[in-house]
This record gives C-alpha cells, sequence and structure tokens, in this order.
C-alpha cells in the first residue's frame, strides 16, 4: 500500500532511529517497501538497508533529486517521503490508514504532511525559532514528511531533480488548499 523513501546522508544512527519508528507501520502491514537513497556512497547506508531488508538505492545530487530517483523505484500506490532522522510519533500508523481511506473514498486529490515537533535533544533555539516562524509563514518543510498518491505525485511533476530547494517548490505546487496537516508529530532527531 505505501512506499518509503528515505533520503540519507551516510550517516548510521539517523537511518536506524527512522526506520525503527516504521517497524510498526510494515508489521501491521501498511509499509509494502522502504527505500534507502545514499547520497554519499560510503557503503554504510548499504549495509543498514541489506540488515533492516530495505531497498537500497545510491544517487549522486540534490536532496530533491534523489527523492525524485527513490519515486521512480517505488512500486506502491502511495509515497511517504522522509529525510533520514525523522522519528513518526507514535498513532501515526492509524492517522495515515486513515488519510489514505479518507482521500481514496472522496476521489479528490490531497497530499498530507506531519506536524513538526521540536526534538527534546536540540541545543538551537534560536535556529528552531527562525525555523517555526518560516513555516508559519511559507508552509511545511521538507522535514515534515510527505504522504501522497503517486498519481498525485506525478500530475504534479514529482520533486524536479535539478530544482534548488525542490522539495519546498514541491510543497508550494501542492498548496495549502490539497494538503493536510496531519495531527501526528515527526521529529528529526537530528538537525
Amino acid at each position: 500500500m505505501l512506499s518509503v523513501i528515505i533520503a540519507t546522508e551516510g550517516a548510521e544512527s539517523p537511518a536506524v532511529a527512522t526506520l525503527a519508528a516504521l517497524v510498526p507501520g510494515a508489521a501491521a502491514g501498511l509499509i509494502r517497501e522502504v527505500l534507502l537513497i545514499d547520497r554519499t556512497g560510503t557503503g554504510v547506508i548499504e549495509r543498514v538497508a541489506d540488515v533492516a531488508g530495505c531497498r537500497f538505492l545510491t544517487f549522486q545530487g540534490s536532496a530533491g533529486a534523489a527523492l525524485a530517483a527513490g519515486a521512480l523505484q517505488a512500486r506502491s500506490p502511495w509515497l511517504m517521503f522522509l529525510h533520514a532522522g525523522a522519528v513518526l510519533e507514535t498513532g501515526w500508523i492509524e492517522e495515515t490508514s486513515q488519510f489514505i481511506r479518507t482521500v481514496a473514498a472522496s476521489g479528490r486529490p490531497r497530499a498530507a504532511v506531519f506536524r513538526h515537533a521540536r526534538s527534546p535533544y536540540a541545543d538551537t533555539p534560536v535556529r528552531d525559532a527562525l525555523r517555526l516562524v518560516r513555516r508559519n509563514i511559507l508552509g511545511p518543510l521538507g522535514d515534515q514528511g510527505l504522504l501522497i498518491a503517486r498519481d498525485h505525485y506525478d500530475r504534479l511533476g514529482g520533486y524536479q531533480p535539478h530544482a534548488r530547494r525542490s522539495e519546498a517548490q514541491f510543497l508550494r505546487r501542492l498548496g495549502r488548499s490539497s494538503r493536510t496537516l496531519l495531527r501526528c508529530r515527526i521529529v528529526n532527531v537530528v538537525a
């Protein structure tokens, strides 16, 4: 039902933290596959993918281009884009399932982002305050994840591989009217 695409930067612990939060979703049958896209090529993420049973892709380029490459390889009708280090709060499985059922029943294309929550381990209050202001003015950032039907993603043109700030541009193309802010929170354990 759902392909999860995770952009990584070659660091093991953020990828493992994200994967650990996804395990209940796989056990519940919500997640069909997880793709780890590594932009560093160090081999660390390839080993993590092997141990975790994920598909692995290596990609040179921007984060948006890596996510676009992952979307091309994904096999499910729904896509979830995450960054390594993004940990979904308990309850995300039910809310995600409900969102997918609601959108499928309505026939109206929608996408969803998770509610941002500040990491309790972050020691950057000034930067967090600036990002909060930015989120309130411009809308969600790519670190809030994205849940979208594959056909809706394709109709909008997906992430533009060569565009600067491709994730932000895609979220703007979605627009506020076709984007839902889920109640479930997402915490980025590494900044």
